[in-house]
């Protein structure tokens, strides 16, 4: 008897209370040093060589963790709560790989989300529902896509559409939640074929295909982003365009177009919302599943030390269920203590004035633990900074906790809307970083609506509140829940003035 996918979803989520470790470790991944442009290629080999040679040479001579030995509570729980915070992100993505890869085809997971067996892709045909729980603060100004590949075992071709003048871009996620690759309208990428495979693939590069795009884990994911006003003409003008955003693995590469027709995808029976974000780490079972991470990550330049740790860690553990005990209470102190404040934006990136606060480092984090940490728990996938930049606030400019009880103004003097290439827009989430299901059905307002209210001196005001400003403000208006709410600008292409933060949000003010 077949099993359903919503059935699978739920081994998958009791896969999650039980835990799993992960596969044979891999090699670390070595670093080359810099060499300055004159010298000849010979040269270039023999010093990267040379300086290969010496690194390998001084870790021969560092002395690595001593296994065997009886690992003290107090040093257990220092060590588990970094691991903890490190490990996060990359737990978070292994269990969103496995919930969703179990789509049996492409198709709209309980109508809402894009779902689609590993190596292909699903795209929406419009924007998201305010249903959809799979990640939190989505974007209402794109029509979206996601997918999830094993690129070592299975290189997947992409498909890029000639998309005109519309803004796009394909964000390429590794295992770690940074982005790989350069493929959308920022770059000045071509209509084609790109192929995406992991570090481990040995393949020539296929004829007909524009380009590879390697990822330094073998687990990545990709979200299409593909600009939409939000007209009932560019609603019907885009469909042609993403039913060419296509996917699949490179052994079904043929140099053909292939044409999915999104609108008309099943919809795949899920899970019901609980009306907040799928809790993606369970800590009670998250070093169940780091050794997965460990094993399948490798360590960047540096974090070699990291991993010795580590692993003596679950070694040491693995061997005294009392200490097994300390790992898992660690893990549950450090979710309430140390990652639930990351909800909160006054602990998210860095101030931005105005009592807002902005992205850093976004989606090359790097070794940015704090920053990487935070977005995953608070809005996982962003873009590149110079893709996208985020500001977001809980407060108005006063300091006062933004709740639907109140009015507020948000005005962008004449010239000072965001200063951008692509697309901006003012989002308003509820306390579960979610949209607030309103019966006007508007979660956002910018560069897409064709119909806002402009003041007498060319300034631009948006409403927010539980209550219509009334008249004709309520175009400008973003309805709000009773209770709290965010407020999250998104400024798509910025130009060097949101790239430099010389440009600032405006105070959001209580309205009389």
């Amino acid at each position: 008897m077949k099993t359903s996918f919503n059935d699978q979803l739920d081994i998958t989520r009791r896969d999650l209370m039980k835990g799993g470790m992960g596969a044979a470790s891999l090699a670390a991944v070595s670093a080359g040093a810099a060499v300055p442009a004159a010298v000849t290629a010979a040269s270039v080999a023999v010093t990267a060589n040379a300086a290969q040679a010496q690194q390998h040479a001084a870790s021969a001579t560092v002395t690595q963790p001593a296994r065997g030995i009886v690992m003290s509570p107090d040093y257990a729980r220092t060590v588990a709560q970094m691991a903890y915070v490190w490990g996060w992100p990359m737990v978070n993505m292994i269990n969103r790989r496995a919930a969703i890869t179990q789509a049996p085809e492409p198709g709209h997971l309980n109508g809402v989300l894009p779902a689609a067996p590993r190596g292909q892709i699903a795209m929406l045909n419009d924007y998201i529902e305010p249903s959809e729980t799979f990640v939190t603060c989505p974007n209402q100004d794109v029509v979206y896509g996601l997918g999830f590949f094993a690129l070592d075992e299975e290189p997947v071709v992409i498909q890029v559409p000639d998309f005109g003048d519309r803004f796009w871009v394909y964000a390429l996620y590794d295992a770690r939640t940074d982005q790989f690759g350069h493929l959308g309208k920022p770059y000045g990428s071509k209509p084609g074929f790109y192929l995406l495979a992991g570090p481990r693939w040995s393949g020539l590069k296929p004829d007909g295909t524009t380009d590879v795009l390697r990822c330094p884990t073998s687990l990545a994911n990709a979200i299409p982003r593909v600009f939409q006003d939000d007209t009932p003409e560019d609603r019907k003008a885009i469909q042609e365009v993403i039913n060419q955003v296509v996917a699949y693995p490179l052994k079904d590469f043929d140099g053909e177009m292939k044409t999915i027709e999104w609108a008309k995808v099943p919809d795949i029976p899920g899970p019901a919302s609980s009306g907040e974000e799928t809790k993606w780490v369970v800590p009670d079972k998250f070093f169940d599943q780091f050794g997965e991470v460990l094993d399948t990550v490798d360590p960047l330049p540096g974090e070699e030390a990291l991993y010795g740790q580590f692993r003596l860690l679950l070694d040491a553990a693995s061997k005294d269920p009392e200490l097994k005990k300390v790992l898992v209470a660690t893990a549950v102190e450090t979710e309430d203590k140390v990652i639930q404040p990351f909800f909160q934006w006054k602990h998210n990136g860095r101030p931005a004035g105005n009592g807002w606060n902005r992205s850093t480092n976004n989606a090359q984090f790097g070794v940015d633990y704090f920053n990487r940490t935070g977005t995953a728990k608070s809005n996982m996938f962003d873009n590149r900074p110079n893709e996208t930049q985020y500001f977001y606030t809980d407060h108005d400019g006063a300091g006062g906790e933004l709740s639907g009880s109140g009015s507020y103004a948000i005005t962008f003097p004449a010239g000072q809307e965001p200063p951008v290439n692509g697309f901006w827009s003012l989002t308003l989430y509820n306390d579960k970083h979610l949209f607030h299901a309103n019966d006007l059905k508007r979660y956002s307002l910018g560069t897409k609506n064709k119909n806002l209210k402009r003041n007498s001196d060319g300034s631009l005001t948006l409403y927010a509140g539980a209550k219509s400003p009334g008249g004709d403000k309520e175009n400008n208006w973003l309805p709000a829940p009773d209770g709290k709410f965010s407020l999250y600008i998104r400024a798509y292409w910025g130009k060097e003035a949101i790239l430099d933060g010389s440009w600032q949000p405006p105070a959001i003010e209580v309205a009389q």
